[in-house]
């Protein structure tokens, strides 16, 4: 919400002086996110005055019209001589009233202006466009005023370029500060000064001979005011001050009947509509949509409605959506108009005016559905108070009574359903006991008063809420209310205390252990949206039957090409890798740590859980009961060089075993030792792809797979060349580490190192061989690690031969080297017997 300064000057007495940065910090200790102050006409320096066109001469010469004119701008110039100006523009004409600025002035930008030759003729001064004067995005032609101002008029003050504007941007619970008059009941009460609301009207009462309206659905609308204008001028235009109101608010004007009805909208926060009384047939109605039926709206697009749109209607069926956007049947009649400023001169001359209250949840969901939001549907959506209709229809009256010579018709129509007004019980001491500080019996009603409640009552208040703040509704409410007024500013601070005892969870520490370390081996953390749709899932190469294609299916999804949540942490993965990748960043690591989500048995209808007290076991166990399953995983995916090539030598590119030792990182940070297996599972390769194991209750099972994706996968996600990723059970691992990881005794005495290369068949997995080596080395065994691969001819043809590394040490004592030779020989013995493995030269 943009709010001029002038303009909330006109209901706020600020004081003398006061900057819109003064009030900026006065509304943003009262809760409101005032985010900039925009100073308009700061860069603007005169002489900027309105000039007569005297005499126009056609320069045919050059190759684009150019045009040399004699302006008058009475005494601006201080000789009363007509100004000699060069102008490239030919929308006005002799006689026409343009803003003219003379030389040594400046327009906003920077832009200095100075007599200068040009086009053969001396030119001095400017003729500005909308644009130039920083008003407006309109640059096809010169900026022509009305006829009734005078050459050498000061146009500054006259199209009040300088002015501040705040930049407000509004809670969805705070619907009522998308208005003047919302913003200047909050200034009023952070300055302690009395608010002249401009919805205190004189309002006739209804009466039998308004414009006839049918409400069929009084749960969508419960009000609806209908006023009718006749006599309207059809060349009437808006005044300067409106327009000027409206684009510093930040709309465009438009013609006169609509400039007068976003005028009231933005000054009293009621969205109005006005309708050419030619064009309707039959009363007004308001009803839910038909199947099938369908709806021009204003923007040109006919739309195919939904049985929920709430519809305005007459004798021949819909005319608008109700609170977004009307049908273009009923729109307005305009003509051609000459410049922007003059506004669109209507062919209407008779207007019926619709201010109507309609149910926020409905118009929020046809807004959505039809992707179509409007000044109106954004207000509605956050709350209008259902009794401004009235008023905003007396003043748009007004309005175009006095700017449009039009005369108010007697009849005044009002549809209301009955509804009483809102209470709220609460103990005076509740917003003591919420903010910690003792505010009083008088503060807490004083600031309650001044947002409009209606307090009664001593030790147990009751609040009568005012019908703008819908989003006061329990006792909470009230005491955010009298905190955010009192000032949260001065609300002490102090560090809460747990108790001791209750520090992080096993399951959150595994948590972070597994992201640090996963940072410490150098992949980068991404946080990615819990959002998954069947295109990724298609990408990904999943059968149609796995389990990973049962997702949890949102209501209201963010987007539609993404309705579930995920089941897998690997499609937001790839999507930031495949992101990096193609903004220029070639060797990427990147992990994450976090839910999925997997449906089962949570059909069930949740309990609501109360706020007052301490939800009971049966009530949390109903909850939890409704609730899909949500195990956390890791997951990490690599692409382009692990190591990269320097002056210490060669680098080396990701491939599948750096997955594998991803997955090996996690699983150490659970104290959990991983052994791996060949498998076949989709998105891998099939020839690259390890699944992994863990020993979890007792029994060997998956805890997760890594290797290197399909290149099918990687062509339809347009990934990297080669790209590999790993995914784990962080709950599995908890189980599998069994508690709080240990740390490992280090022994004080000196290592043995022996190495051994041994020969097998082909199909022989290394991992097979180093289980085999660790058994038979027994407990001196400290590592087992694989430095070498080879095969070739020396091995002999379908062998290869794997070179290990073992390191033995003792925990009491150094040991001799027939101790560590012993216990290699037995390590390589086991492997002979349960890997085939030959000691390579024997």
């Amino acid at each position: 919400m943009r709010v001029p300064l002038s303009w909330l000057r006109e209901y706020v007495d600020l004081p003398a002086g006061e900057t819109g940065r003064g009030v900026q910090d006065r509304l943003i200790s009262a809760g409101l996110e005032v985010e900039t102050v925009e100073r308009l006409g700061a860069d603007l320096k005169g002489p900027l005055v309105v000039g007569r066109v005297l005499a126009i001469e056609e320069l045919t010469e050059f190759k684009k019209p150019i045009r040399y004119c004699q302006v008058d701008v009475g005494d601006a110039n201080t000789t009363g001589d007509p100004q000699n100006i060069i102008c490239g523009a030919a929308n006005f004409a002799v006689g026409d009233k343009v803003v003219v600025i003379l030389p040594g002035g400046e327009l906003p930008g920077g832009f200095k202006v100075d007599a200068r030759k040009t086009y053969g003729r001396v030119s001095e001064g400017m003729i500005c466009s909308v644009r130039e004067l920083g008003i407006g995005d309109d640059h096809d032609g010169i900026l022509v005023l009305p006829p009734e101002y005078e050459p050498g008029t000061d146009a500054t003050e006259l199209l009040e370029l300088n002015d501040e504007v705040l930049d407000i941007a509004v809670n969805p619970d705070r619907g009522y500060a998308l208005s003047l008059r919302g913003v200047a009941r909050e200034t009023a009460i952070a300055y302690g000064v009395p608010l002249r609301d401009p919805a205190l009207l004189d309002v006739p009462p209804p009466n039998d001979y308004g414009y006839e309206v049918k409400v069929d659905d009084p749960r969508g609308c419960d009000r609806f005011t209908a006023r009718v204008v006749t006599g309207i001028d059809p060349e009437a235009r808006s005044p300067i001050w409106l327009q000027r109101r409206l684009q510093k608010a930040g709309m465009r004007p438009i013609s006169l009947a609509v400039d007068v009805t976003n005028y009231v909208m933005l000054e009293i926060g009621q969205p109005l509509h006005a309708y050419d009384r030619a064009r309707l047939d039959g009363p007004l109605g308001v009803r839910r949509a038909a199947p099938g039926e369908k709806l021009t709206t204003l923007d040109g697009v006919e739309r195919t409605l939904h049985p929920e749109d709430l519809l305005i209607t007459d004798d021949r069926g819909p005319i608008g959506l109700a609170g977004v956007m009307g049908g273009a049947d009923t729109e307005i009649a305009e003509a051609e108009v000459r410049d922007h400023l003059l506004g669109s001169v209507a062919g209407t001359t008779e207007i019926v005016i619709e201010a109507a209250h309609f149910d926020p949840v409905s118009i929020a969901r046809t807004s959505r559905r039809h992707r179509l939001t409007s000044e109106a549907s954004r207000r509605f959506e956050r709350g209008v108070d259902p009794e401004a209709g009235p008023a905003a229809a007396q003043r748009t009256v007004d309005l175009l009574v006095l700017l449009a010579g039009g005369s108010a018709e007697a009849g005044v129509t009002e549809v209301v359903a009955p509804s009483g007004p809102r209470t709220v019980r609460m103990r005076v001491d509740h917003p003591d006991r919420v903010a910690g500080v003792p505010y009083g019996r008088e503060a807490v009603v004083r600031r309650l008063q001044e947002v409009g409640c209606d307090v009664y009552g001593a030790d147990e208040l009751t609040v009568t809420v005012p019908t703008w703040r819908p989003d006061l509704a329990a006792p909470n409410d009230l005491a955010e209310e009298v905190i955010r007024l009192e000032g949260y500013e001065n609300l002490p601070s102090t560090l809460p205390r747990p108790p001791a005892g209750r520090g992080l969870t096993g399951r959150q520490r595994l948590h972070r252990r597994a992201g640090r370390a996963l940072a410490g081996a150098g992949y980068v953390e991404v946080l990615n949206y819990p959002f998954v749709g069947e295109a990724a899932l298609d990408a990904l190469g999943l059968d149609p039957d796995d389990a990973r294609r049962r997702t949890v299916t949102l209501v209201n999804p963010i987007s539609d090409e993404e309705p579930g949540l995920r089941t897998t942490l690997l499609p937001g993965l790839l999507a930031a890798l495949r992101r990096n990748h193609g903004r220029g960043t070639a060797d990427l690591a990147l992990f994450e740590t976090g839910l999925v989500f997997r449906p089962s048995g949570w059909e069930s209808e949740p309990a609501r859980l109360p706020v007052d007290r301490r939800p009971t076991d049966e009530e949390i166990a109903s909850l939890n009961a409704a609730l899909p399953k949500q195990p956390r995983r890791a997951a990490a995916v690599l692409a382009g060089a692990r190591e990269r090539a320097g002056w210490w030598g060669p680098g080396r590119p990701a491939d599948w075993a750096d997955a594998v030792e991803a997955a090996r990182t996690v699983a150490a940070a659970a104290g959990v030792e991983l052994a791996t297996e060949a498998d076949q599972h989709a998105p891998w390769h099939p020839g690259r792809c390890a699944a992994l194991f863990a020993v979890v209750d007792g029994e060997r099972r998956v805890v997760g797979h890594a290797g290197e994706l399909h290149p099918r996968v990687v062509k339809a996600l347009q990934l990297p060349e080669r790209t590999c990723a790993m995914e784990v059970s962080l709950d599995l691992l908890e189980i599998a580490g069994g508690g709080p990881v240990q740390a490992p005794h280090v022994s004080t005495y000196p290592v043995a190192t022996q190495d051994v290369a041994l020969v097998v068949a082909a199909d022989v997995p290394a991992a097979k061989v180093a289980d085999a080596l660790r058994a038979g080395a027994g407990e001196l065994l400290e590592s087992v690690r694989l430095f070498d691969v080879f095969t070739g001819e020396q091995v002999g043809e379908g062998r290869k031969s794997l070179a290990y590394a073992l390191r033995f040490r003792a925990p009491d004592r150094t040991l001799t080297a027939e101790e560590a030779g012993a216990a290699r020989d037995a390590a390589v013995a086991r492997a002979a017997e349960e890997a085939g493995a030959v000691l390579r030269g024997a």
